[in-house]
């Protein structure tokens, strides 16, 4: 054995000199991330979990015999994960006797959106629970809510300098780096730990996609040496399906060797996989964020997406609405509250889905299993 130390210890010295560490273990790394939230807030707050957030019975009793109206003002309504928010926001909105006027949809274009919070102000909200589509060329408006009294409470993306406690109640989120970091285990997981891949990002000034790009790209670069990254390219929407199917495409002609590909949440990787069957690419591996119903019938299926990491978009909704209800009666909030990421695969896929819905999966995911 003595005869072979010197070689072994040449090997780990020459390893560490070159910076080729060994893999992680996807697996491990996965498990690791259970109820382990690792975002921080917009202003960099630590989070506090949603179990937290709490109201008596006696303040329950106060915020019903208060009457109060809420709006529900979204960057964008078109996917589950939106759905599944304005479901736990007016469950929990009803528990507490709280009417919902308004439902917007600004398409994800900012100027929409001021002017839906304009019109949304003339009907006197109590309450407003909003995703700012652009955190800079929204916050006047914004402001203008804060002046008419109304209580905010924001889903992911806070206005540009504004201030929990103060200008707003809190925020609630998914833990979206913690999903990238699923994300980026689950590909390494499906890669073998091994191969070129490409990344389409959202180019926009959005908290909550930026954290999910960041962690998965530092995760696959520091935890697995052999995966390359070959390509990226970011879409702006609002056609984000339409532009991650060209983004994807350019990135398949280009590199002939791509192995994979990440999207930053399940309506780019829908493009991801029409770009992948134009291109006969049956084999190309797809991981992202968000657990939508088409992207889980492709995984039910054995398709392209090996996995994903899942937001709890119902269960936020609920924590928003409780949060609304500490504005209401001046509570102090916590700042920023997160649920922790959840990955997702085709083996606990049926699970997750009621889990991120709080319902069974539907009849189109359940038979594509079969």
């Amino acid at each position: 054995m003595k005869r072979f130390l010197p070689a072994i210890l040449t090997a780990l010295l020459s390893a560490t000199l070159t910076g080729h560490a060994a893999a992680v273990d996807p697996a491990a790394a996965l498990a690791a991330l259970k109820d382990n939230v690792q975002s921080l807030g917009p202003n960099g707050e630590k989070p506090a979990p949603a179990s937290a957030v709490q109201l008596t019975d006696a303040e329950l009793t106060k915020i019903k015999a208060m009457n109060a109206t809420a709006a529900i003002v979204f960057h964008y309504t078109g996917n589950d994960w939106s759905r599944a928010q304005i479901a736990g926001l007016k469950a929990q909105f009803a528990a507490m006797n709280i009417k919902v006027i308004a439902v917007t949809d600004a398409g994800f274009k900012p100027e929409k959106q001021v002017a839906d919070i304009e019109t949304v102000l003339t009907q006197k909200p109590s309450i407003i629970v909003s995703i700012p589509s652009d955190p800079s060329a929204t916050a006047q408006a914004y402001r203008a809510a804060v002046a008419q009294g109304v209580k905010l409470v924001f889903m992911d993306n806070v206005p540009k300098g504004f201030q929990a406690g103060k200008d707003y109640v809190s925020a609630v989120s998914a833990d979206n780096y913690g999903n990238g970091v699923a994300s980026a285990h689950l590909m390494a997981q499906a890669l073998k730990s091994e191969g070129d891949i490409g990344i389409v990002f959202h180019a926009a000034d959005f908290f909550v996609t930026r954290q999910r790009y960041d962690a998965f790209k530092k995760t696959i670069t520091t935890d697995y040496p052999k995966i390359r990254i070959v390509a990226e390219q970011g879409i702006g929407g609002p056609d984000f399906t339409g532009d991650a199917d060209k983004a994807a495409g350019a990135m398949l002609t280009s590199n002939r060797k791509l192995k994979a590909i990440w999207a930053v949440w399940s309506d780019p990787a829908e493009g991801v996989l029409a770009a992948a069957r134009t291109a006969g690419r049956d084999d190309l591996i797809v991981t992202t964020v968000d657990l939508g119903e088409n992207v889980a019938i492709d995984m039910a299926r054995g398709g392209f997406i090996k996995g994903l990491g899942a937001q709890r978009p119902y269960d936020q909704g609920v924590t928003e609405a409780l949060l609304a209800g500490y504005g209401l009666l001046g509570k102090a909030a916590p700042p920023y509250v997160a649920l922790p990421a959840l990955p997702v695969t085709k083996q606990n896929l049926l699970e997750a889905w009621q889990t991120v819905y709080h319902v069974p999966a539907t009849d189109k995911i359940k038979s594509s299993l079969r």
